[in-house]
C-alpha cells in the first residue's frame, strides 16, 4: 500500500528542526506540498502530543506522527525524513528522534494498514543505512517494493 502512494518527493534528508514541533512540522511539510493532507492535519499531530506525551516515538530514535483521518488526511501514504541533529521528544527510552515518518490517512482502515505495514522496517537496519547514506529517493522506494511494496 505505501509503496504504491510513494513519490520521490515525499523522502526528505537532513531536516533542520530545532525542537520537535519543527520537526514534524518539517517532515509533514511534502505531505501538504503534494496534497496529501491539510495543514490542519499537522497541527492535529502536534496537538496529540501536547495533550497525550511522546507516544509517537514508538522505537529508538523513530517517531512516527499521525493524527486521525478526519483532521485532514487527503490521501493515503507516508513521509520518510531523517533529522539533522536528533532531537529529543521527551520520550527518556526511545530519545533522541533521528526518523519521522508521518503516516497520512484517509480512513481509520487506511490508517491501521500504514501502521502495520511500518513495523517490518521498523527493525531493518538495510532500510536505516540507506536513509543515513541519503539514498536517491527512488532506491528507498524500490526497496520497499522489493519487500512485497509495503513497509
Amino acid at each position: 500500500m505505501i509503496a504504491d502512494n510513494m513519490i520521490p518527493e515525499l523522502i526528505n534528508y537532513e531536516l533542520d528542526a530545532k525542537d520537535w514541533e519543527e520537526a514534524i512540522r518539517l517532515a509533514a511539510r511534502p505531505l501538504i506540498e503534494s496534497n496529501y493532507i491539510k495543514p490542519s492535519y499537522v497541527e492535529s499531530m502536534i496537538n496529540n502530543v501536547k495533550n497525550d506525551g511522546p507516544y509517537i516515538v514508538i522505537t529508538k530514535n523513530v517517531a512516527i506522527p499521525h493524527a486521525s483521518p478526519d483532521e485532514g488526511g487527503l490521501k493515503s501514504g507516508i513521509s520518510v525524513s531523517t533529522l539533522k541533529k536528533p532531537i529529543s521528544f521527551g520520550n527518556e527510552a526511545n530519545d533522541p528522534v533521528k526518523y519521522i515518518f508521518v503516516i497520512s490517512a484517509v480512513d481509520n482502515n487506511d490508517h491501521l494498514k500504514l501502521i502495520s505495514e511500518m513495523v517490518s522496517l521498523l527493525e531493518d537496519e538495510l532500510f536505516y543505512s540507506l536513509l543515513d547514506n541519503k539514498s536517491e529517493s527512488q532506491i528507498i522506494i524500490d526497496y520497499i517494493k522489493e519487500r512485497g511494496g509495503t513497509i
